[in-house]
């Protein structure tokens, strides 16, 4: 970058300018002393990009593989625990009638499962928000106010929030969006689901509820063929309720099959020259096959004879009038 800088006469204002950020944070990405943002939490590199006159995408991949030789060389060290400005402040948003049960699990551990649990959600929420409306000049403008800052400080704040995590979150992360965003969050200790409650004055849809219960999936509609082949006793020929389930999961996506594409799945299902030896001993034998399909395919023409004759009388009658 600092290349082609000097290849096009520009300086880092220039850069600042067309990022609308600050020129301070644009001389510490430079030089090293912040870590470059991942290319999707951040919309800097396609407007440095264009100052540049780079191909799309290009500096957002060199970018991000810059960033990840970065991260590679500081993995293997251990996750250090929250700031302790960090944990009061989560703590203080804490429903009050919940704090100090909460409080006594997080001291427990420098940064335990629950802290973690708790900190990612409502940073995954913040983060949301500030994605969204990070186009919005009005939206800076009002946080901006609130944090007594301009309005390229606060984009900077904005995209330096957006590129943190759980484990390298700030105080300033805190005090610029946490604070002024959470009213408050509660969860249960049972199932941790969460409710997040949002400022109202600066975010529409203020309640958010998280929920981490494994819940059945709700049961589809069943199919219509399906119905009448379970209504036609001969064709299905006494389907054990295994077998009836095994149709009932089947899925198509949008398409609709026959009675007759039930029965010809229950006596493949039935098969054992489908399965290897042995895993098909508890599923029936086929019976009489050949018979009913042949009444299946007849009843089939019946009624498609029925449906042409219809139409040709009704077809006549419109002749006619």
């Amino acid at each position: 970058m600092k290349q082609r800088l000097d290849e096009l006469g520009l300086e880092q204002r220039d850069l600042a300018a067309a990022a609308e950020v600050t020129e301070s944070y644009i001389s510490q990405l430079l030089t090293g002393k912040k870590l470059l943002p991942e290319p999707s939490r951040t919309d800097i590199y396609d407007k440095i990009g264009k100052l540049l006159k780079l191909p799309s995408g290009k500096l957002a991949k060199l970018a991000d593989h810059q960033r990840k030789e970065i991260l590679k060389r500081n993995l293997e060290d251990p996750p250090k625990p929250l700031f302790k400005e960090v944990r009061e402040l989560i703590l203080r948003k804490c429903r009050p009638e919940k704090r100090e049960q909460i409080r006594a699990i997080f001291e427990k551990q420098p940064f335990g499962e629950l802290e973690r649990l708790v900190t990612q959600k409502l940073l995954d929420v913040v983060k949301k928000i500030a994605k969204d409306e990070l186009q919005s000049e009005t939206w800076l403008q009002s946080v901006a106010r609130l944090n007594g800052k301009s309005y390229e400080a606060t984009r900077v704040s904005v995209l330096e929030f957006l590129d943190t995590d759980v484990f390298n979150v700030s105080v300033e992360n805190c005090a610029s969006f946490l604070e002024p965003l959470i009213e408050s969050w509660d969860i249960d200790l049972a199932t941790f689901g969460m409710e997040i409650v949002l400022n109202r004055r600066l975010i529409p849809g203020y309640a958010k509820k998280f929920e981490f219960v494994e819940k059945e999936a709700a049961r589809p509609e069943q199919e219509p063929g399906l119905k009448e082949f379970l209504r036609h006793i001969p064709v299905n020929g006494g389907a054990t309720q295994e077998e009836i389930e095994f149709l009932r999961k089947l899925r198509f996506n949008g398409k609709h099959p026959t009675a007759l594409y039930y029965y010809r799945e229950l006596q493949n299902l039935r098969d054992p020259l489908h399965f290897r030896e042995g895993s098909a001993a508890a599923m029936h034998k086929r019976r009489n096959a050949d018979d009913v399909e042949k009444q299946m395919q007849l009843d089939s023409r019946k009624r498609a004879a029925q449906r042409w004759a219809k139409n040709k009388i009704a077809r006549h009658k419109k002749t006619k009038s």
